[in-house]
């Protein structure tokens, strides 16, 4: 009685073209043994596999690892769209995912840098190797991932929606890549990530501290209630 097929959870469309093309690709696999924990897995070692061939530097290398990369980020959007159409979303797998979401930008970051090359960059009088720049630019988007993490704890996913315009999302930049690659101008973006990502860390920051208190006051206004009750049963 349990074998019977699984018909897909009618959810609203996503708002994106490449999680719209990702639930296209994954409604067949509704009635299959494959979990959203099996396409998180293949994001990640793609995502990986991506990260490793950017740090080994070079054209080729590279151009490679940027089209893996491309190809890591829409897969990411097959897990989520399998978990709604199909009803198997869990926390275990919506952390697992986050983890796999920050580890692989991390190691991105990190790849671009120590492929970048040996040659020292000078930022405010400071000669800094490329792979530490870009160790700087993936711990700062560790913590952004973190933080939205416990934003979405404390306000719901509404409180991390990216914004989408035409049909693209923040993240979506990231299919941009190969032409970061392809016009060998890695280093220069490694350099702007080291800065812009810390200065976009601070944002979140602040974000955070906002709805840590916004969460905040709606409990210390209702803890008023019940010790007013004691103080009147006391009496």
């Amino acid at each position: 009685m349990n074998s019977r097929p699984q018909t897909p959870i009618n959810v609203p469309p996503p708002r994106t073209w490449d999680a719209r093309l990702a639930r296209r690709l994954v409604t067949p696999l509704v009635n299959t043994r494959v979990t959203p924990n099996h396409l998180t897995t293949l994001r990640l070692l793609i995502g990986v596999s991506g990260a490793l061939c950017l740090a080994r530097g070079g054209f080729a290398w590279a151009n490679a690892g940027a089209v893996l990369i491309v190809l890591s980020n829409f897969v990411d959007h097959t897990d989520g769209e399998l978990a709604r159409i199909g009803g198997k979303s869990s926390r275990i797998g919506h952390f697992y995912d986050l983890a796999c979401d920050a580890l692989v930008t991390v190691m991105l970051f990190i790849g671009m840098g120590i492929g970048a090359g040996d040659s020292n960059v000078g930022i405010g009088g400071l000669t800094v190797a490329p792979g530490w720049l870009g160790a700087v630019a993936g711990i700062a988007v560790a913590l952004i991932f973190f933080l939205r993490m416990r934003i979405e704890e404390m306000a719901g996913k509404a409180g991390t929606k990216q914004a989408a315009v035409g049909g693209f999302e923040t993240e979506d930049v990231l299919y941009l890549l190969p032409i970061v690659t392809l016009t060998s101008v890695v280093l220069p973006f490694v350099v702007v990530a080291s800065i812009g990502a810390p200065l976009f860390a601070v944002w979140v920051m602040i974000d955070y501290w906002r709805v840590a208190r916004r969460s905040v006051q709606p409990a210390v206004a209702g803890s008023g209630a019940p010790e007013t009750h004691q103080v009147l049963a006391g009496k």
